[in-house]
């Protein structure tokens, strides 16, 4: 375990996989997991912390609910830092639900960064980009069901109390648009979907890890970044995503990405390409 993961522990007082060294902008290393009988890509995005749509943009070849015993499944725990993530903003990346948020563990100034997956915002009720602050911090949090929800669903009362019918979790950040919430949910299987009415949702023991250490006041910036680049050492990165939001020509982007960090001669204009199509959401190597 790095020094800062270890300091991440703790703040957090539990080991958290999504623990990195802050300042790196390409982080993680993707694994494999060999499918045992009965497992799903559903219960091995939990278990690794990742979305369920990231997990299955990796494994195209795999069933995602009934995946073949004894199969590789890709585990994609590598990523591309945005670069809006500097420490105390927390960054939602809608292209890619995931969510980054680095943070001075201890007075020597010493930053980690946190990376976790996220539920968004349907279709028609997306999550709106833009620049926010939490503004409040709730434990048990009631859920006021929305007067559009409710008329979708008359049975529901206007308040539903914390419980197991509560779709807020055990913990809410109320952003300053008052109607964005992040927060946990009671149904775990719709992390790194589009599930929510334009909510964030994080898994059970995330929406913890992230209430324990972001304070009230934090710049919360939600972008949408479907191409992301970095740079590892020599190596150059490029990490594209199949976006359900407005449709983008994804090897434009990246060229154009890669051109005004000035990477573009160091690259290998077959590789990104080749990534561009692919569009696997891991980190790929186009390094000329």
């Amino acid at each position: 375990m790095t020094f800062a993961a270890l300091l991440a522990e703790a703040v957090l007082g539990v080991a958290f996989a999504g623990a990195y060294p802050a300042g790196e902008e390409v982080i993680g290393e993707v694994q494999t997991h060999e499918v045992r009988a009965g497992e799903s890509l559903i219960e091995l995005a939990r278990d690794y912390d990742v979305g369920f749509n990231e997990i299955a943009a990796a494994n195209p070849g795999l069933d995602p609910f009934v995946p073949k015993p004894g199969s590789l499944a890709v585990i994609p725990t590598a990523w591309i830092v945005p670069r809006e993530a500097t420490t105390g903003t927390l960054v939602v990346n809608l292209a890619e639900m995931r969510l980054y948020y680095a943070f001075s563990a201890d007075r020597s100034g010493t930053a980690t960064l946190l990376t976790m997956p996220v539920g968004i915002g349907s279709e028609g009720t997306d999550t709106p980009p833009g620049v926010y602050r939490v503004v409040e911090k709730e434990f048990h949090p009631a859920w006021h069901v929305p007067a559009s929800i409710r008329k979708e669903r008359p049975e529901l009362p206007e308040v539903v109390p914390f419980g197991p019918d509560d779709p807020l979790g055990t913990h809410a950040l109320r952003l300053s648009s008052r109607s964005i919430l992040i927060h946990g949910t009671n149904r775990p299987y719709g992390i790194g979907r589009r599930v929510s009415h334009g909510c964030i949702h994080l898994y059970p023991e995330d929406v913890l890890r992230l209430y324990q250490i972001v304070p009230v006041g934090t710049a919360v910036a939600i972008v949408r970044q479907p191409v992301k680049a970095g740079q590892d050492g020599d190596r150059i990165y490029l990490e594209v995503h199949s976006d359900a939001g407005p449709p983008i020509d994804a090897l434009s982007e990246a060229r154009r990405l890669l051109t005004d960090r000035g990477f573009w001669e160091r690259v290998d204009p077959a590789k990104v390409e080749a990534a561009a199509q692919e569009r696997s959401g891991i980190p790929v190597d186009v390094t000329r």
